[in-house]
């Protein structure tokens, strides 16, 4: 899986270091300085590193947690988001990194003490309040969680804080450090869905919905909270009838009991990103959409984005609560004025 390991000077001796290096006795060790003079230099090929990445371990230096977009959330009132890795190791054409980075190098920052002592800041200066945090921004949240053991360390973290509300969204079906504990109030496990026609078509690498549906389903029996992202929603000519079965199909497998919440939202990218994305692959049909700039802001024509989302509102409605429906859009202020009121949301891209 991994050929090559970059590692900063700073961390060779880290213990966890160490541990993730154990994990490919066959790859190349490089040191540098810092991970960015391999993962920042311009004219690096994507599409190329893409298929064979490489794995940078460093120190994270600077703010570990920072505000979520305004008014992004799924109900709490004080949002905020970590990335304790950059990149992705699936390939999700629609996903916004693959027109933020210049690299496609998995970078894993070591130091998890940084980011535990960021959220504690962060839940003492709301002393007394439920305070949230979003992993998933930069990075699947479990994706390569047999390798770095991230979130078993957050777990234990989030077992003495009771206050965190943490939220990891994931393709993922690498559960197994979830089954070591007992389940945790304040851990959201937040699977992104889309109609298993369109996975096969565009969500590369990543495990099939059929394996995700059994891994929420598994999630939820054990006593976990679990949350459904239906996000982005993509335009097909037979959406209706893909979103209409997917639905159906998650709310047939995962008891209502057990979801927290649900998200919904449309295909979104800022402009510079799509730009990037579109010139990787030019010839991509994801991207021959009927597309529009707003605010800097690639997104799907107001009419189509409109329909689109009322119809999957709709068809939600059908199977979970109101109240429990999240909607981050380009337009939530325009369908706040016809439907989806207080549950707006801008929030992140796509990824």
């Amino acid at each position: 899986m991994i050929d090559t390991i970059y590692v900063e000077n700073a961390v060779v001796c880290h213990e966890r270091t160490e541990n993730m290096i154990k994990r490919f006795p066959d790859a190349a060790c490089v040191t540098c300085d810092r991970y960015q003079e391999v993962f920042n230099p311009k004219a690096q090929n994507f599409r190329l590193q893409k298929k064979k990445p490489a794995l940078m371990l460093a120190k994270k230096f600077g703010a570990t947690v920072l505000p979520a977009p305004k008014g992004y959330g799924i109900g709490g009132e004080h949002n905020y988001y970590f990335s304790h890795m950059l990149n992705c190791i699936y390939d999700c054409r629609y996903c916004f990194l693959q027109g933020m980075y210049r690299s496609a190098h998995y970078v894993v920052f070591v130091n998890y003490e940084r980011f535990f002592e960021g959220m504690a800041e962060k839940v003492k200066t709301h002393a007394g309040e439920d305070v949230w945090f979003f992993s998933g921004y930069d990075c699947d949240s479990l994706a390569l969680e047999p390798v770095t053991g991230f979130v078993r360390e957050l777990l234990a973290w989030l077992r003495r804080h009771p206050r965190a509300q943490v939220e990891l969204r994931t393709k993922s079906t690498q559960i197994r450090s979830l089954f070591e504990t007992a389940p945790l109030s304040n851990v959201v496990i937040a699977y992104s869905l889309t109609p298993a026609q369109t996975a096969a078509t565009f969500e590369h690498k990543a495990p099939s919905v059929e394996k995700r549906l059994a891994a929420l389903a598994e999630l939820a029996e054990r006593g976990w909270n679990v949350g459904l992202r239906f996000d982005p929603v993509l335009y097909e000519l037979r959406y209706q009838d893909l979103y209409q079965r997917l639905f159906e199909d998650v709310f047939d497998r995962v008891p209502q009991n057990s979801i927290h919440s649900v998200t919904l939202g449309p295909f979104r990218m800022p402009k510079s990103y799509f730009r990037n994305v579109t010139r990787l692959y030019p010839d991509e049909a994801l991207f021959a959409g009927p597309f529009e700039s707003r605010d800097r802001m690639i997104s799907y024509s107001k009419d189509c984005e409109q329909q689109m989302m009322s119809f999957c509102h709709d068809q939600l409605l059908r199977h979970t609560a109101a109240d429990k429906i999240f909607t981050c859009s380009p337009l939530s202020q325009d369908l706040a004025a016809n439907r989806v009121d207080r549950n707006d949301s801008v929030g992140f891209a796509n990824g």
